[in-house]
């Protein structure tokens, strides 16, 4: 044991949504659940407790505008750590944010390298925009550049029909999944109409952003497939509001916008229903401020999800989905000391009392 003052957490540990321990000890930055001996320097904190919260879709590094400067990203970090969020999914960035795995006051970050858009087919300065030919060879280089994950954007409006439709043809779709595939990485897609999402299924990917297009008939593909989705519900919000700005030049995308919109509580609910796993993202760094994974959290409950199932969703479940420890033995003590129970009332989680990252107290 080093010098480094042992944490002492007291309360209600939620090591799953049926696992409850009374006490958990920090020693040297991990989670312990004997109490160790010979701790003098030792700081009690007391309350309900959960692993840190994920949001496993947002963008440290950018704007509305493309990449942000360092000292811009960090606030966007640090905004999530103070909020409890201590597990971030880059779904696409610009930025090159390595430098942030050096600091243990902010969140860890699994990265999905750049977005890969077709050309002139997504927000300008975010993405490597590309033709099908090309495909294959920039998802490699993203694949190797990332943390296990490549971003595809799947559809996005054609201004030549008018709306939105999807971006690649299926063989091409095809090759770059086994790519990411044979090189250790899971693909994703921004994907918000019907029409990307039947051949992105059966190509073999592994998640789908948005997913607002999901129908009857897609449902069980994605449920037999186990494929996830992350529906950024409070992203989603914004459809309104977009299709108001883009009306009087593309009333199909606006009428097809808010149809999506006016059915997306009905349709998470439904792909949770079938068996989809479903994930808390919020689509923070573009539009969207940082720091919102609890309303997130709020709003698949408000879907139909749950509470119970909305808190797994960012919390136990993303973490087993990415692939990182909660409050296991052993695991670095990346946990977040609410007031109350969070499984009774989801209000909690917008108040946490202490932040803990990495053994110690941040927030």
């Amino acid at each position: 044991m080093s010098d480094q003052a042992v944490l002492h957490v007291k309360g209600r540990i939620l090591v799953g949504p049926d696992e409850v321990r009374d006490e958990l000890w920090v020693v040297d930055g991990r989670i312990s659940y004997d109490r160790p001996a010979g701790a003098r320097d030792v700081r009690t904190v007391d309350g309900w407790v959960l692993p840190g919260l994920v949001d496993a879709h947002c963008h440290v590094g950018l704007d509305r505008h493309g990449a942000v400067p360092e000292a811009v990203a960090e606030k966007q970090a640090l905004t999530d750590r103070d909020a409890g969020a201590l597990l971030l999914r880059d779904a696409g960035s610009p930025s090159d944010t390595r430098w942030t795995d050096d600091r243990e006051d902010l969140p860890k970050i699994i990265r999905a390298g750049r977005h890969i858009a077709r050309t002139r087919r997504y927000i300008r300065d975010y993405a490597w925009e590309v033709e099908p030919d090309d495909l294959v060879a920039y998802v490699a280089q993203e694949a190797r550049r990332g943390d296990g994950w490549v971003k595809l954007v799947g559809d996005w409006i054609d201004r030549d029909l008018g709306d939105l439709s999807a971006c690649w043809p299926r063989g091409a779709v095809e090759a770059a999944i086994a790519e990411a595939h044979r090189l250790g990485a899971r693909v994703t897609a921004h994907c918000f109409a019907e029409d990307s999402l039947r051949d992105l299924v059966e190509a073999g990917i592994d998640c789908v952003e948005h997913a607002t297009g999901l129908t009857d008939e897609t449902i069980p593909l994605f449920a037999e497939r186990g494929v996830a989705i992350v529906p950024t519900l409070i992203n989603i919000a914004t459809f309104p509001a977009l299709a108001d700005g883009g009306e009087a030049k593309f009333p199909l995308w606006s009428a097809h916008m808010r149809r999506l919109h006016e059915r997306r509580y009905d349709t998470v609910r439904s792909a949770y229903d079938a068996g989809i796993p479903v994930f808390v993202g919020t689509d923070a760094g573009g539009t969207l401020p940082h720091g919102l994974a609890a309303e997130e959290v709020a709003e698949l409950a408000e879907a139909g999800l749950p509470p119970v199932e909305a808190l797994a969703a960012g919390t136990w479940k993303a973490r087993a989905w990415l692939g990182r420890p909660g409050l296991e033995e052993g695991a670095p003590a990346d946990l977040v000391v609410y007031g109350a129970d969070p499984r009774a009332d989801l209000r909690v989680l917008t108040d946490p009392r202490r932040v803990v990252l990495n053994g110690r107290v941040v927030a």
